[in-house]
């Protein structure tokens, strides 16, 4: 066994190493860029090297630099984790030519499976059984758009050493091919630095099914049960589980033989995955091959008891499999979900920002979470904007799923966008409890897992956190004023008191909060004194609300009626018998601050005075949703444009985002040009109205 290990990686995945490495008594070497110097997996290794700039190209990309610094540091080994070098097969040679033990496959399988063009053929070969396509060399757009038309529609164009969604279109008829190639192609040969393409017919509702499959140096070969992935957007996967939902025992061994044939046809070695597309007859096909260890691994080890990265460093030191394929043992279901920085209501954009408060589930045997970040660490626009992983397992599927539903209500971040509410809705929609899904799941449902278009619950749940966030801000400011108060020379001055008095007249509280829709809600509480306990009443919308409560720490404790009466005298009546105690966690950072009700945040800002927000104009200007690089402008200066049209094609994080016109107009200037770097919020383009003429003429006299 290893005595050092370098860890090629960064975030979540080197944290996740780095412990199984330590527990194993094996001393760790972390690698750090500019954006990462305080990062966790540097807290957390034995020792760290720097490399370079934030981006990946001057950083965790620069192989031969990695390499030098395993030799200076006395590392026999090398994990690349996942992403960046894992699945280069350039670098898993250098590796093997330094002495260098690659905790991987060989450079000669990673390069049969890189290509999925090549990939198709072996497995052909192999008799794993393949979609029907095209994988062929020839590449110049008209072959493309023959074979296309010849194969059929829908189907999907793929970047042939692609992976995560990137370089990947479905196309739905020969219309659309030509411009979904060349957008493909960019976004492949920005991603992977290689633009070759290949083509497949698109199963309407397949599911995603994969085999974790496990091989040593001595030829012994086993599959470690199988995943769902189905859940998925972008063709970026959102949700897994393990063992897959339905599939009876014949098709469970069908698929984890036609994996382990897999492995062996390109004589593979280490921990790979090997996607497949089940049809809703039964029918699976090969889609592809990972040569690497799995985002989603952590559900496999918890259904089957074994921790892979241990087993990865045993195989790359020489050691065989520690199982056989009939000690294999598989004991209830696991799910993992990706928590993310991003923003559901705005098409999933990727967020960036810091960490200002982070609470997570507390963890446990049902409970696990791989994180690579801690509160008020930065969640970089350099990187993938994954914030952790959350596991759950239990005996079975339904009661690890109520699991999950629990420890995505206990998980609470403020600072940035992210997608945990999302995933609730996912984990709590009738069709996943079911296991009624297809690769389509989140684009079937979409609206009601994003939440556009409020329904009533929803409607009275965004109410009464309105109503929490005024209750909270009088709780604050009185809690402020006792502080001052007891600091100050005159503890009883009327002066420091915060209760709204007023001569003759219930006191009464003014409240303004801005919310995420940059709406302005002015809120007036009139507080009354029952048993020593300040009551406050509230009216939002058509609804009549009773509020009382105190801040204890970050935790606002709060009883709430939902349809009190309006007579003040019957308050505490009211409260009593209708009243709903609620706990409430609270993060705020200067007059920002964020309530965390069930799966749900509730963002707002304090305004102390009076303000008038500007709203953008969209009638004559587009501004970049998020920091990236223009890749395109579709149009000219001087071109006529219809609302919806594509006006220019930006790049973020390796993904492509056409930037639309909203509304008819004609493009009167563009402010980048290709090639050029722009920050969130900048404006782009510029449109002019369209001038709607008059249908009226002049009658000749």
């Amino acid at each position: 066994m290893f005595t050092k290990l370098l860890i090629a990686n960064r975030g979540e995945i080197a944290c996740r190493i780095i412990k199984t490495a330590q527990a194993m008594g094996v001393r760790t070497v972390a690698l750090y860029s500019d954006a990462d110097i305080d990062a966790r997996h540097v807290a957390m290794a034995d020792e760290s090297f720097y490399l370079g700039g934030s981006a990946p190209a001057d950083s965790y990309l620069k192989a031969d630099l990695i390499i030098d610094i395993a030799k200076k540091s006395g590392a026999q080994a090398i994990h690349p984790g996942y992403g960046f070098l894992s699945e280069n097969a350039e670098f898993a040679l250098k590796c093997e030519q330094s002495g260098i033990a690659f905790v991987g496959p060989s450079a000669a399988a990673i390069d049969s499976m890189g290509s999925k063009s090549a990939a198709k053929e072996i497995m052909g070969a192999a008799n794993v059984p393949l979609v029907p396509g095209y994988h062929g060399d020839v590449q110049e757009d008209d072959v493309l758009v023959s074979e296309a038309n010849k194969m059929g529609f829908p189907l999907l164009i793929k970047a042939a050493y692609g992976g995560g969604g990137k370089g990947m279109r479905i196309v739905e008829n020969s219309a659309e091919v030509l411009e979904a190639i060349q957008s493909a192609r960019r976004e492949a040969i920005s991603s992977f630095g290689n633009d070759k393409l290949l083509m497949e017919r698109y199963l309407r509702q397949p599911r995603h099914v994969e085999v974790q499959v496990f091989a040593d140096s001595q030829g012994h070969c086993i599959y470690l049960s199988d995943r769902d992935c189905s859940i998925q957007r972008r063709h970026q996967k959102v949700v897994e589980e393990a063992p897959a939902p339905g599939l009876s025992d014949a098709l469970r061994i069908s698929m984890g033989e036609a994996a382990v044939a897999a492995a062996k046809a390109i004589n593979y070695e280490g921990a790979g995955t090997v996607e497949f597309l089940l049809d809703t007859d039964g029918s699976f096909y090969f889609m592809e091959m990972n040569t690497r260890l799995q985002v989603e691994h952590p559900v496999t080890e918890m259904v089957t008891g074994q921790d892979l990265v241990k087993w990865q460093l045993m195989v790359a030191s020489g050691s065989e499999l520690p199982l056989t394929q009939d000690e294999v043992r598989i004991h209830g279901h696991a799910f993992e979900v990706r928590i993310y920085a991003e923003d559901p209501q705005n098409d999933f954009l990727p967020a960036s920002g810091k960490l200002n408060f982070l609470r997570e589930p507390e963890q446990s045997k049902f409970v696990r979470i791989d994180s690579g970040v801690r509160e008020n660490d930065v969640i970089s626009n350099f990187y993938d904007p994954m914030i952790s992983k959350l596991i759950t397992w239990d005996e079975s599927r339904p009661r690890a799923l109520q699991r999950l539903v629990h420890a995505l209500a206990s998980y609470q971040i403020s600072g940035l966008k992210h997608n945990i509410e999302f995933l609730a809705n996912i984990a709590e929609h009738d069709a996943f409890s079911e296991a009624n899904f297809s690769t389509d799941f989140i684009e079937r449902y979409g609206d009601s897992l994003i939440g556009h278009g409020l329904s009533d619950s929803q409607s009275n749940e965004r109410n009464t956190a309105l109503a929490l966030a005024a209750l909270y801000q009088l709780c604050a400011r009185k809690a402020d004023a006792k502080r001052c108060a007891v600091n100050s020379h005159d503890p009883y001055s009327p002066w420091g008191a915060v209760n709204g008095f007023r001569l003759n007249s219930a006191s009464v509280h003014q409240v303004a909060l801005l919310d995420d829709d940059q709406q302005i809600n002015h809120l007036e509480l009139t507080e009354t004194q029952l048993g020593g306990q300040s009551v406050y009443q509230l009216k939002i919308n058509d609804s009549q609300l009773t509020l009382s409560g105190e801040l204890i720490g970050e935790t606002l404790h709060a009883e709430i009626a939902l349809f009190p009466t309006t007579d003040s005298s019957h308050c505490a009546q009211t409260i009593k018998r209708t009243g709903h105690k609620i706990k409430v966690p609270v993060s705020q950072v200067g007059d920002d601050f964020t309530l965390f009700i069930n799966s749900s945040s509730y963002h707002y800002r304090a305004l102390q005075s009076e303000v008038v927000e500007e709203q953008d104009n969209l009638e004559d200007k587009l501004k970049a949703p998020m920091n990236g690089t223009i890749v395109t402008h579709l149009v000219e200066k001087g071109d006529k444009v219809v609302a919806g049209q594509g006006i220019m094609v930006m790049e973020a994080m390796k993904m492509e985002y056409t930037i639309e016109s909203p509304f008819d107009g004609v493009v009167s200037a563009f402010f980048f040009n290709a090639g050029e770097l722009v920050s969130d919020g900048m404006l782009l383009a510029e449109i002019e109205p369209a001038v709607v003429e008059s249908s009226l003429t002049e009658e000749p006299v």
